[in-house]
């Protein structure tokens, strides 16, 4: 097999980056001295971008990486799915649609829409809203907060439907725009409060889980197909084993990342003494819309966990 090079976007405390090391440990155990890894765990540690690696991985000066789908749903509509606000509540329905019917729609038009292939989705937990201005329970709270999302039309349209001036930031510049006070509000999984110690600056924590993130584990296609059918199936299975391992890393993190909050002292909401229903509310018109121009099928497979 030779070389290949791996990059990620996180740093070691990353479920990202822990599944990154099943995938790597499971490939020598197949591969043995015939695998040489570079690996790069957080390339903005690097000062390249989140996006530097994303077209790194397609162009081939990566082989192998993760994004959050939520980057690649300009290119490839069908993932609007998985980004259509408070359409999962149970992350295991959410791996049953994705390892089912719903995944393998979504395999495809990654496919024929880009120059990836896709190993598996990962799980990227839960979205929830931190900011260091107040208390945010309704939409009326979130008035007047400017805060930081993905670049993604959804993801934007929802934090303006929740009454957010929404700004979009890379992963490298998440840190310093919360500690600078240059936004007052983000929206991510738990675990990126605690990995890049947003609690420091962020002193209230709303869990809306508005948003089932999930992470594409991708590979340069040119590449994968130019190996040996072993060496591709070394692949497929340890991608398989390292999804089962990121997946169940995630889950306990969600809730080793709640304990180090509440051990912080972060003001915590959850979704009993929120508006869920103004919440659920405010994005409703955006669901009705792009439900309407995606494929039925794959609407109710992914919706319907199966």
């Amino acid at each position: 097999m030779g070389h290949m090079r791996i990059g990620g976007y996180q740093g070691p405390k990353s479920i990202l980056t822990a599944g990154l090391n099943r995938f790597v440990a499971e490939l020598h155990q197949a591969l043995g001295n015939d695998l040489q890894v570079d690996r790069i765990d957080d390339v903005t540690a690097t000062g390249m971008s989140a996006k530097d690696l994303f077209a790194g991985i397609e162009s081939g000066s990566f082989h192998i990486g993760y994004m959050a789908s939520g980057y690649l749903t300009a290119r490839v509509p069908e993932l609007a799915v998985i980004d259509l606000p408070f359409s999962q509540s149970d992350r295991h329905a959410a791996y049953a649609a994705l390892d089912g019917k719903a995944g393998a729609i979504l395999r495809a038009a990654i496919h024929r829409e880009t120059g990836y292939r896709l190993f598996g989705f990962w799980d990227n937990g839960f979205r929830h809203l931190t900011n260091h201005a107040r208390p945010l329970r309704t939409c009326d709270d979130c008035a007047g907060l400017v805060v930081r999302t993905l670049d993604n039309r959804i993801y934007q349209e929802t934090m303006a439907a929740m009454g957010f001036t929404p700004v979009v930031t890379d992963v490298r510049e998440l840190r310093d725009a919360v500690m600078s006070g240059r936004v007052d509000a983000q929206e991510n999984p738990l675990t990126n409060s605690v990995v890049f110690e947003l609690y420091q600056k962020h002193r209230h924590l709303s869990m809306t889980g508005h948003f089932f993130g999930a992470v594409l584990l991708l590979c340069n296609a040119d590449w994968f197909n130019s190996l040996p059918i072993s060496t591709q199936a070394a692949l497929e299975t340890a991608a398989d084993l390292a999804t089962t391992e990121q997946r169940r890393l995630a889950e306990a993190q969600d809730s080793d990342a709640l304990a180090v909050l509440q051990a912080q002292g972060v003001q915590i909401l959850t979704q009993s003494e929120l508006d869920m229903a103004g919440f659920r509310a405010a994005c409703a018109p955006i669901v009705a819309r792009e439900r309407a121009m995606l494929d039925p099928t794959l609407v109710a497979s992914y919706l319907s966990g199966g």
